[in-house]
């Protein structure tokens, strides 16, 4: 357990960026999972519109530092691969 102040208002703020965290990644989650519904429905076009609204989300997880950088350019990568497939 912490005995010093600042290392007890560390565990609160830590407690509260956690919380905050949690509902970010969730509402990324949400977002990607809206994307991959609409690929999987065959629908271009919502998919794009999907993609759309999802993109800037996944950029936003990385720049609060909850996803690595990499990792959203990688499902962004795929997510584009697989609506550009849905044409083909």
């Amino acid at each position: 357990m912490a005995n010093h102040k600042s290392a007890k208002k560390r565990i609160r703020r830590n407690s509260a960026f956690e919380d905050i965290n949690r509902d970010r990644r969730s509402r990324i989650r949400t977002f990607i999972k809206k994307v991959e519904a609409a690929i999987a429905s065959g629908d271009q076009e919502a998919a794009r519109e999907a993609l759309k609204h999802a993109q800037p989300e996944m950029h936003r997880g990385v720049t609060k530092g909850i996803f690595h950088k990499n990792t959203m350019s990688r499902k962004l990568s795929r997510l584009s691969a697989a609506i550009k497939a849905i044409a083909a």
